[in-house]
């Protein structure tokens, strides 16, 4: 990072001032040696990475009272933002507690049990196995993954290092989640061939701007993007040039299918029991209602293949009505009914004519990290609701859609494709989106979209049947000194 002048000094002290006038011990991890770590059962040790967004909520979580964890470490590249987890940890707990800005420090902590990542998602993959590598059990935010292979990585990191991973789709551990799913796997809505996903939410424009943008001062950038090209961000929104954006930019995000969808995107993979990955893919959508500086599309309708069965998934950015009852959820169609879930943590249960049968109700983010806890104190893996096995396939399905989207040829939404012909379920989605765009006031032959490669995949070997180019894009080129092969 480059110095700092005498301004961004003062206001870089003034910063962590704030969290030891709010009565938190601050020590950086520089100045003291690390503790001997001490037994699994023990109150555990945990290094919160990243506490600009969903970090709170980690934060929160280990520090509930029958959590028995101690957070000792806060660490983020932007000090601009640690304040209120400074605050929030130094009120609720006694004992030291250090600010360390660069993760490598942090992974080099013996004393630290476990590492809980909130970080960009191009972070999550390579800060999980150097956490493994180290001796730490894991809880990563959601998606897993940034792409397809490293998540296979991290599966085989946690094996081979004895290490528990747990990946942060919650509604794996919410009650009446669970018992949504446990009615349809014991066939009370009969053969389940189709399930639906929709993450239905609005994403305004973010603005366009020309030329590069100045990252915060108080952010060390290098260290931001990692293992990911260093790309300066050409985006100036309410959130900044770097922060919460990025979800719409390819290096670093995976678009909204990959930031909301991929809670939907598990639950749908969980609801039909599937094991693996599927054998095709095809999608379609693009940015539609405002040109600005995103790339990931706002609209996006994606079709799964199973032996058997079918995923449909649908992003829409743009204001809309739900379908049956769910906006950010999913439903599950068989040939005695249907469950609709509009949320992490209820459902209903419906005849085939619609009749409400069942209500499932009640859970929260808690839960999911107690689930984590007990599994890392038995240091078991098959004890986690959503083990990183679970975490990579379902991040997986979002790669695989945005894959086949990005390989697709230029088109408008008024033009006829029978890409999707095999699924009739399918077919009608795509006309529900196709007036969903039009209900917002863009002419469909003027909407410019991307009409996805049609992709089989070999669940096997977790790459693309005769597709070099969609192949390459299962993995990516880490930067030096970033390196997640060698951690594995």
């Amino acid at each position: 990072m480059s110095p700092f002048n005498r301004r961004e000094f003062l206001n870089r002290t003034a910063i962590l001032s704030a969290a030891v006038a709010a009565g938190t011990p601050l020590v950086r991890a520089e100045e003291k040696a690390s503790a001997a770590k001490g037994s699994a059962n023990d109150r555990l040790k945990v290094a919160v990475i990243g506490v600009r967004g969903r970090g709170m909520s980690h934060v929160g979580g280990y520090l509930s009272k029958n959590a028995n964890c101690e957070i000792t470490t806060v660490c983020d590249c932007d000090e601009a933002i640690i304040g209120p987890a400074m605050k929030k940890i130094g009120d609720a707990q006694k004992g030291e507690l250090k600010y360390v800005k660069d993760i490598r420090k942090v992974i080099e902590d013996k004393s630290i049990d476990v590492i809980s990542i909130a970080t960009p998602n191009h972070w999550h993959a390579l800060a999980a196995v150097w956490a493994m590598r180290a001796g730490k059990h894991v809880y990563v935010e959601k998606p897993a993954t940034h792409n397809v292979h490293e998540g296979r990585l991290m599966v085989q990191a946690s094996r081979k290092y004895g290490k528990v991973c747990q990946v942060g789709t919650q509604s794996r551990s919410t009650n009446g989640m669970r018992e949504a799913i446990a009615y349809i796997h014991e066939g009370n809505i009969g053969k389940v061939n189709l399930a639906y996903g929709t993450c239905y939410k609005p994403r305004g424009s973010i603005g366009k701007v020309d030329g590069v943008q100045s990252t915060p001062r108080t952010m060390d950038y290098d260290l931001w993007c990692g293992p990911a090209r260093v790309i300066q961000p050409t985006r100036n929104t309410k959130n900044g040039p770097v922060h919460y954006d990025w979800h719409w930019i390819w290096e670093y995000g995976n678009g909204d299918f990959g930031n909301q969808g991929v809670h939907e995107a598990d639950k749908a993979r969980w609801g039909l029991n599937l094991p693996g990955l599927p054998t095709s893919v095809v999608s379609i959508g693009g940015r539609f209602g405002y040109v600005d500086d995103g790339e990931t599309p706002n609209t996006q309708l994606n079709l799964y293949e199973y032996p058997g069965a079918h995923i449909l998934f649908e992003v829409r950015g743009l204001n809309t009505k739900d379908y049956k009852g769910a906006k950010v959820g999913n439903i599950w169609f068989g040939d005695k009914g249907y469950v609709v879930c509009p949320n992490y943590s209820s459902g209903v249960a419906y005849t085939p004519d619609g009749v409400k049968v069942k209500e499932f109700k009640g859970g929260g983010d808690q839960s999911h990290f107690d689930n984590f806890l007990k599994a890392a104190r038995a240091n078991d893996h098959k004890l986690l609701n959503c083990d990183v096995e679970e975490g990579h396939l379902s991040a997986a399905l979002c790669h695989l859609g945005n894959i086949s989207y990005r390989l697709g040829t230029a088109c408008t939404m008024d033009q006829p494709t029978d890409a999707f012909s095999g699924c009739k379920d399918a077919v009608a989605a795509l006309e529900r989106m196709k007036d969903h765009v039009k209900d917002n006031g863009v002419n469909l032959a003027e909407a410019k979209g991307l009409m996805g490669v049609t992709l089989k995949i070999d669940p096997k070997t977790e790459k693309f049947v005769g597709h070099a180019k969609a192949n390459e894009m299962l993995f990516r080129e880490y930067r030096k000194g970033f390196d997640i092969v060698e951690a594995v």
